[in-house]
């Protein structure tokens, strides 16, 4: 593959990745920053599956798999968390 496509693509998930961490650490709100972390854990699939397709092979896919349920794990833990402070708050 092309050195200078493979430099495109780390260039492209860096930027991402530091103005999703930027989002996270500025918030406002916690929606906000569950949204970034879904976000950064979206990227790091994303370069674990470029990674993958490049040198060919198979052998992270179960950490992929562990990363996504993490990923919709999280999630529903943060929306039930913020959906139960709402009604509290009523």
């Amino acid at each position: 593959m092309s050195t200078v496509l493979l430099i495109a693509i780390f260039v492209v998930f860096v930027v991402a990745a530091l103005l999703t961490l930027w989002r996270i650490i500025v918030g406002p709100s916690i929606l906000d920053r569950a949204v970034a972390s879904d976000v950064l854990l979206t990227e790091v699939l994303c370069v674990l599956g470029a990674e993958m397709a490049i040198n060919q092979h198979t052998r992270t896919l179960p950490v992929l798999l562990v990363i996504a349920a993490v990923g919709v794990f999280g999630s529903i833990s943060i929306a039930r968390f913020v959906a139960r402070k709402d009604t509290v708050e009523r």
